[in-house]
């Protein structure tokens, strides 16, 4: 039988191993736990009842996410700085040694990793900015209500999340694997900036091949069931008045009118136009935070937070963002920034190659790495200068006077 004290001091030292190799899965988990309370806290206390989310509420809603990504933050220095959990500890970071790999695995400290988290959380907050713009049509196009729009939004973040996590982590296994790859992400982030500077995408989600396939091959009814993605329902449903609280109640449906099968109604036509344009999305924003740092936890979690806040920032600019017209501009600058620091970092060690390739006599130049702190405010000076363009500049359509009657 093994000795207990042998047993016991072994324990001690793979648990030391395995703090001094790098974060458990801890962090992680207690990561989603807060999220999952939040999440749970949303639907189930405070939107319990479909109702219009006012422009007052989205902007508390919208401080509520901010200030709690903003406390996370203070987290992530703690627990880099600390060393919690083996964060910050056998991490993988970016090299800037000509003569080494593009990636390499060191110790972060906190303040390290607090300017990759808010500049990462910043970048995905701005990129998210103009999801809200195909949001907008989505919900225009489908005539959603007011009422129900919160319920899309919600269980789009739901899929939103998991979709993006298993993306982030995918992601990071390949640029520690293939670093090359980090050359791709920036070519495609400035591809991507060029194709939004110079064609105008489709404005028509009933265009989208999602939906046609989906009325095509799939039941479906052009009214709603209340807030029910599918319903049984062949017509639509009546509602009465109650007399006691002044509130509709849906009436029971009329005998022999239900079907025996059940049908996506347009909720669910909007929730998977909501989904598949947050994947799109993520094909653009999750590049562009690696250009920021490798670290997942850190992509993880400042990804996860932005995304956390889409739903307040909606409720909070559809109505105002079209006055926000230097925003676009400022998103495909900031695309176009984070691409050519990718391709600044990850490109040069790989010149002699591609010279080779070439027959080109190439020789392999010195990563340039631009300071986190610098992105930071490049990126926080795009969006104030938008901002502030968008409310100083006016058209001259707005500004022309009118002419005065002869």
């Amino acid at each position: 039988m093994a000795d207990p004290d042998l047993l016991f001091q072994r324990c001690i030292t793979l648990a030391s191993e395995a703090v001094q190799t790098g974060p458990s899965v801890w962090p992680y988990v207690g990561f989603l736990a807060l999220v999952c309370f939040f999440l749970a806290l949303d639907l189930g206390v405070f939107h319990r009842e479909a109702h219009e989310v006012g422009f007052k509420e989205a902007a508390a809603w919208s401080v509520v996410w901010v200030a709690t990504a903003l406390l996370f933050g203070v987290f992530v220095y703690y627990g880099y700085e600390k060393h919690w959990m083996g964060l910050g500890l056998n991490t993988p970071m970016y090299n800037t040694d000509a003569d080494g790999p593009a990636l390499v695995r060191g110790t972060v400290e906190g303040m390290d990793a607090l300017e990759q988290y808010l500049t990462g959380y910043l970048i995905e907050k701005s990129l998210s900015m103009d999801n809200v713009f195909v949001i907008a049509l989505i919900f225009g196009f489908f005539a959603i209500p007011g009422k129900y729009q919160h319920r899309v939004l919600f269980w789009g973040i739901m899929g939103a999340l998991i979709l993006r996590g298993i993306m982030i982590f995918l992601g990071a296994e390949l640029v520690q694997r293939y670093s090359w790859i980090l050359i791709l992400f920036g070519l495609f982030l400035i591809l991507t900036a060029a194709k939004m500077a110079l064609i105008k995408s489709n404005d028509d989600p009933g265009k989208n091949i999602v939906v046609r396939l989906a009325r095509r091959f799939l039941p479906t009814v052009e009214f709603f069931d209340g807030q029910k993605f599918f319903t049984r329902r062949t017509q639509p449903p009546t509602y009465t008045t109650d007399p006691a609280t002044g509130r509709q109640v849906q009436n029971p449906p009329s005998p022999g009118s239900l079907s025996a099968r059940w049908a996506m109604t347009p909720l669910f036509l909007a929730l998977i136009m909501v989904e598949f344009t947050d994947l799109v999305f993520a094909v653009d924003s999750i590049p562009a935070i690696f250009a920021i740092t490798p670290d997942p936890f850190i992509v993880f979690t400042s990804n996860i937070f932005a995304i956390l806040g889409l739903r307040a920032l909606y409720f909070c600019l559809a109505a105002l963002i079209v006055k926000f017209k230097y925003l676009k501009p400022a998103l495909i600058l900031i695309l176009a920034f984070v691409g050519v620091k990718l391709l600044l970092l990850s490109l040069p060690p790989y010149l002699d190659t591609i010279g080779g390739w070439m027959g080109l006599s190439w020789e392999a130049a010195k990563p340039v790495k631009i300071d986190t702190l610098v992105s930071l405010g490049v990126v926080l000076g795009t969006l104030i200068l938008a901002v502030v363009l968008s409310v100083v500049v006016k058209d001259r359509s707005e500004s022309a006077p009118e002419a005065a009657p002869r």
